[in-house]
């Protein structure tokens, strides 16, 4: 199983940036964003269900990032718009085997599998 995430990269606050997370070695249940910042805990940011699509997101981000998929290229993507300096974080795309409670996926340790980050860097 592999997640290979990529995206990242430094944009103005106010800009957009979408980041991509490609998916292989089986099917998933749930997969998420999450993000964090040096010595600060990793938190969530979206989730979405592979079957059906249905997602979830942080307060914080609600109405700025959308998460999707493209089932036939096994990728999902966070779309980020109106940036802003403390969305400034390494990104992580994460899945879950099979789907679960949407709270818990506030919880990293829910996840089974992980990718490698991507840095997102939002400048004032």
């Amino acid at each position: 199983v592999q997640l290979q995430a990529s995206g990242g990269g430094l944009v103005q606050a106010g800009g957009s940036l979408r980041l991509s997370c490609a998916a292989s070695g089986r099917t998933f249940g749930n997969l998420g964003w999450l993000r964090q910042v040096r010595g600060k805990a990793r938190e969530f940011v979206a989730a979405i269900k592979w079957n059906g699509g249905s997602t979830r997101y942080a307060e914080s981000v609600k109405g700025r990032f959308t998460i999707s998929k493209d089932t036939a290229k096994n990728t999902v993507y966070l779309q980020m718009s109106s940036l802003k300096p403390e969305d400034t974080a390494v990104y992580y795309c994460a899945a879950r085997n099979t789907a679960i409670i949407w709270s818990y996926l506030h919880d990293q340790q829910q996840y089974d599998y992980w990718g490698q980050g991507t840095l997102v860097t939002v400048s004032s």
